[in-house]
């Protein structure tokens, strides 16, 4: 096949640029700086460009460009997540893509109102955090494209995927518990639902080859939740530190509000706030049996083995100790 990334420099994008290389196929990419050597051209996906040429005669467009994060606005998030979107499903649609597979996420169940063990079946639910309401518009965005037989789309909701190069659930914790930065809200009692990047990968691939996922969305997570004191726990002992520090949810919330306003004074931003504290409250999981159903998904690497695997990259990278000196 021809494939199409957009985010093709970022965690995920080079992922599976690397493993659909693995498997025979050729990749272009889309992103905000161009990588010649990958066959990534620039573009910004919310403005019309050249980079909108690069889908045409793709068999397959992988959209994973998005902006991840609890500390961009809704202007910002919107413009990338939901107004790109729909430029990506357009230039994919003109360029006569076979299949597009949009990556979403599990927040568009809301970060704490869903049910343990919530199916695709149910709701999503706005919540006023910039980052779920524009998943959930940019999933509307797709469904319309293909509800008006524009272009035959899966929506792909990943879990906390976590893995080499992950920002948000390996590098970025890793960086603020070396600064001791880090604490967790409920005393690490909310459940944490990770995903190693080589399952989702997995998964994905799935999704872009079976016919019967058009039209369908699917939740794609390790499986299991885990307190968020086990999952971050591992961070901790490769630094070779006591922890985490735990507390109740008032205080980390009140911690972390005044931690981004101060930042906010001095004109920066950062994901120690209040919204990264509640979604650390969350007390239930996400169904993976529709994927496992219809695709024949089956996560292999359990948390072990895929902290194992992350300690190995972020030791290659100089972010933990090699070795640890006795307590």
């Amino acid at each position: 096949m021809r494939v199409t990334i957009t985010g093709a420099n970022g965690f995920i994008g080079r992922a599976l640029a690397g493993r659909l290389r693995d498997h025979g196929h050729t990749v272009t990419g889309v992103d905000l700086h161009a990588d010649t050597t990958a066959g990534v051209v620039a573009g910004d996906i919310s403005t019309d460009g050249d980079w909108q040429h690069t889908v045409t005669g793709s068999d397959l467009v992988i959209h994973a460009a998005a902006v991840v994060s609890n500390a961009v606005g809704l202007h910002g998030q919107w413009r990338i997540n939901v107004a790109g979107t729909r430029k990506v499903a357009d230039a994919a649609a003109r360029g006569k893509a076979t299949r597009f597979v949009h990556l979403s996420s599990i927040r568009a169940f809301s970060d704490v109102h869903f049910p343990d063990g919530v199916t695709e079946e149910h709701p999503v639910r706005l919540d006023g955090n910039p980052y779920v309401d524009t998943k959930i518009a940019g999933e509307q965005v797709v469904l319309q494209a293909h509800a008006a037989g524009q272009i035959a789309a899966t929506i792909v909701r990943p879990g906390d995927v976590y893995g080499p190069g992950s920002r948000p659930w390996t590098v970025l914790p890793v960086q603020l518990i070396k600064k001791n930065l880090f604490l967790l809200p409920a005393r690490g009692n909310g459940i944490f639902s990770p995903v190693y990047v080589d399952d989702l990968i997995d998964g994905l691939l799935l999704a872009a080859e079976n016919p019967g996922a058009s039209g369908q969305v699917f939740t794609l997570s390790g499986g299991v939740g885990v307190p968020c004191r086990e999952f971050f726990g591992h961070y901790y002992r490769m630094l070779g530190k006591r922890g985490p520090l735990c507390t109740p949810t008032g205080f980390a919330v009140a911690a972390a509000s005044a931690a981004a306003g101060a930042t906010a004074l001095v004109g920066g931003t950062t994901e120690i706030n209040a919204i990264s504290m509640r979604y650390f409250t969350r007390t239930g999981t996400y169904s993976i049996d529709k994927a496992r159903r219809m695709l024949g998904y089956a996560p292999a690497v359990d948390l072990a083995e895929g902290m194992t695997r992350t300690g190995q990259w972020l030791r290659t990278q100089g972010l933990v100790p090699s070795f640890l000196h006795p307590r």
